[in-house]
């Protein structure tokens, strides 16, 4: 099975992160390999890198912090992340998305 960027389980978006913390500014970057790079200026420190990117994440995707669990690597660079019910989806994701559909 290839592995993707992300899959959709139902309503909920099922995304592979690689995390870069203690960057400049918090952004969503591009595609690497099979994950979504995503930049957050929180310290990795006890999971507050993690924690910080959720509530990011949780703004751009138009959903509550609650309505995004981390499946695994709260302490990792590599995540997976499930966001239920996105009302928006980032142009990255959003473009993916487009070319699947017109493959």
């Amino acid at each position: 099975m290839e592995k993707t960027v992300y899959t959709w389980d139902g309503d909920t978006l099922v995304l592979n992160i690689l995390g870069t913390p203690n960057a400049k500014r918090d952004a969503i970057g591009k595609v690497k390999g099979h994950q979504l790079c995503v930049s957050v200026t929180a310290v990795p420190r006890a999971g507050r890198a993690t924690d910080h990117m959720v509530r990011f994440l949780a703004a751009e995707f138009g959903v509550s912090v609650d309505a995004i669990q981390v499946v695994f690597g709260r302490m990792n660079v590599n995540k997976q992340l499930r966001i239920k019910a996105p009302t928006r989806l980032p142009s990255v994701i959003a473009q993916q998305q487009l070319c699947l559909s017109l493959s």
